[in-house]
């Protein structure tokens, strides 16, 4: 205990030594009015390939010219181009599986779903087996591996949705190992054609079966397996018992001792045609080179787009202005921008990074992370802002992914100075850790965190903050209603950037690199780079 706490002490030491005295003021009233030039009507709601695009770019390097700020997008350019692929079925898929003894079984659109997932939106394949791969993890640092020593390639995986409950995972939280995508990208590693998610109750599988295809929208190299689908409890029975699967090892998939079985002379055949339309967008990045070490990188992230326009509301408004969700955050990396534009130079160089089509599914981030300006094995860390608090002071600094990486513990210094400490975001339900700009840099390797809404009021606590946050989401997340104000309260949003400037400064002035914790499954991909930091 004696020696955690010199060890407190001695980081406490460096990061409040590096940069204490160098904040620039955050000013609530230059955010305030940020926010109501990107939330204003004109703007349409900022869509990706929209009129408010142009007008939202040209702003932000308005801004940053005027600061002083170099491009820092790729070639000395601000804007990173961003194609964007949607995808629409052109017809219902066709689909049959075939038996051990070479009876043909036509599916339905009530039997299994299937979507193309590769570049294209053509997939044709025909007879490949068929395996079941329980969850479809493989977690070393928690020592569960559902593959085992089965070759899925050229076959097509069956896996469970989810991640085993309990505390083996993340216990309240869920895993970056629970999501569909980590499940496709671990499916095509090990070279699967296909991956398909069993959907093991039934009335859940009725509610979703047959229900016309939604659009799909994605970017070019991310996670290309052919197809991806669901299927429902009878027709995987079915494939078990024609396979002579023992339905009794279904019981061990949450014990960490199931692996992988080829349902043996189940073969599955697919024809997927969907039509693919290309948007094209921008993600904006300025920066401010680094004095001694420019090819490290801290990078600060928000998105500038939001949902659009869509049918009147009772009072009229179509324009979803996005004031909170995200012309908060967008205002919050300007403020940041200026606040370090006024400070020495760092040794390292700092990006403050823009991201389109978040609200399409993180693709702005997703298309860096595909094809980065900026080495990601160099990068030390992404800070994102993503809808600042709107309220008074907090005891409490709320993130996103607690637990994850070191990158928290540097915060808790600099909060605990303050009288402030650092929890989670107090809603596990939510899955907020894989829903913002900082996910497709964690999923990256690079370590990544974002600030959350407090509710731990300096004046009243959680007993009166915790209801006022769940008031205001309830009423303005993803609704008209999320409009500029001018009785914002924004006390609360510049004590988290005032922390957030420290934190950056400190890494952006040190020879630190931020590390995941030994129990994190981002760990092992940040360290198959390890000797480019070496």
């Amino acid at each position: 205990m004696f020696r955690r706490l010199l060890g407190g002490v001695a980081a406490a030491a460096v990061l409040l030594s590096a940069g204490a005295g160098l904040a620039q003021d955050i000013s609530a009233d230059r955010l305030s009015d940020h926010i109501r030039v990107l939330a204003d009507d004109s703007f349409q709601g900022r869509v990706p390939g929209e009129v408010g695009e142009a007008m939202t770019l040209e702003y932000l390097q308005g801004q940053y010219e005027a600061m002083g700020l170099q491009p820092g997008g790729p070639d000395g350019q601000w804007l990173q181009p961003v194609t964007l692929f949607r995808f629409t079925p052109a017809r219902a898929a066709v689909a049959h599986w075939t038996a051990p003894d070479g009876t043909w079984h036509p599916l339905a659109a009530t039997d299994i779903q299937l979507r193309s997932s590769n570049d294209s939106g053509r997939v044709e394949i025909a007879d490949v087996p068929v395996v079941f791969a329980g969850y479809g993890i493989t977690a070393p640092e928690r020592g569960w591996d559902d593959y085992g020593d089965l070759d899925v390639t050229g076959k097509v995986v069956i896996v469970l949705a989810g991640e085993p409950a309990g505390d083996l995972f993340r216990g309240d939280y869920n895993s970056a190992y629970s999501s569909a995508g980590y499940k496709k990208t671990e499916a095509l590693r090990r070279g699967a054609v296909g991956v398909v998610t069993l959907v093991l109750d039934e009335a859940s599988w009725r509610g979703m079966a047959g229900r016309p295809a939604r659009t799909r929208t994605t970017v070019e190299g991310l996670d290309p397996i052919p197809f991806t689908g669901t299927v429902g409890p009878q027709t995987a029975m079915q494939w078990g018992t024609a396979a002579g699967v023992d339905h009794a090892a279904m019981a061990t998939v949450d014990t960490g001792q199931f692996k992988a079985l080829e349902l043996t002379g189940v073969r599955l055949s697919v024809d997927i045609e969907e039509a693919r339309e290309e948007i094209h967008t921008y993600n904006l990045l300025a920066k401010i080179e680094g004095s001694e070490n420019p090819d490290e990188v801290v990078i600060f992230s928000a998105h500038w787009d939001h949902v659009g326009v869509s049918s009147p509301d009772a009072h009229g408004d179509t324009i979803f202005n996005g004031a909170w969700d995200n012309a908060s955050g967008t205002a919050g990396i300007l403020e940041l921008a200026r606040a370090f534009s006024l400070s020495p130079r760092p040794k390292r160089t700092v990006v403050f990074a823009h991201m389109a089509a978040e609200e399409m599914g993180l693709l702005g981030a997703y298309a860096y992370s595909v094809d980065p300006v900026y080495p990601l094995e160099t990068t030390v860390a992404d800070l994102n802002i993503d809808m600042l608090p709107l309220s008074g002071p907090t005891r409490d600094v709320a993130i996103f992914g607690f637990g994850q990486n070191s990158l928290e513990d540097d915060l808790a210094v600099l909060a605990e100075a303050e009288g402030r400490y650092v929890t989670d975001d107090r809603e596990p339900e939510q899955n907020y850790y894989f829903r913002s700009d900082h996910f497709p840099f964690a999923r990256s390797g690079v370590p990544a965190l974002m600030p959350w809404h407090g509710v731990d009021l300096d004046e009243g606590g959680i007993e009166v903050g915790l209801p006022e946050y769940q008031a205001l989401f309830s009423r303005d997340y993803h609704q008209r209603s999320d409009e500029w104000r001018a009785d914002y309260d924004l006390r609360s949003a510049v004590e988290n950037l005032t922390l957030m400037y420290r934190l950056a400064w400190d890494l952006a002035n040190s020879d630190r690199w931020p590390t995941w914790k030994a129990d994190s499954e981002f760990g092992a991909i940040r360290a198959r780079s390890d000797a480019a930091r070496q």
